[in-house]
């Protein structure tokens, strides 16, 4: 008997290989998927229930819900990506007179 750990992914196809490196990677991207949802969801959570104490917080808030709101947009909706992008242009020439 040996200490060593046996890799058994060497005993199989390519093929069956390939696939659980697959399933892997997508068990891994779900789960990343996940985390990343549940710390939206607590940022909007925090962002709806602590008002902004100045423009500049009151900004990241809009920021934050404008990029939700380009994010549905058809790829084809230019113009409401570019008044968007302008808007964000005024945020940060703003915030840079402060």
């Amino acid at each position: 008997m040996t200490d060593r750990p046996v890799d058994l992914d060497k005993h199989r196809g390519m093929a069956a290989q390939k696939a659980t490196d697959l399933r892997r990677a997508l068990a891994d991207v779900e789960a990343q998927v996940r985390e990343l949802r549940e710390r939206e969801a607590d940022l909007e959570n925090r962002m709806m229930t602590v008002p902004a104490a100045s423009w500049p917080e009151a900004a990241v808030k809009a920021r934050h819900l404008l990029n939700l709101y380009v994010a549905s947009l058809p790829g084809e909706d230019t113009r409401h990506r570019a008044l968007v992008a302008a808007l964000f242009d005024d945020f940060a020439r703003l915030a840079g007179e402060g």
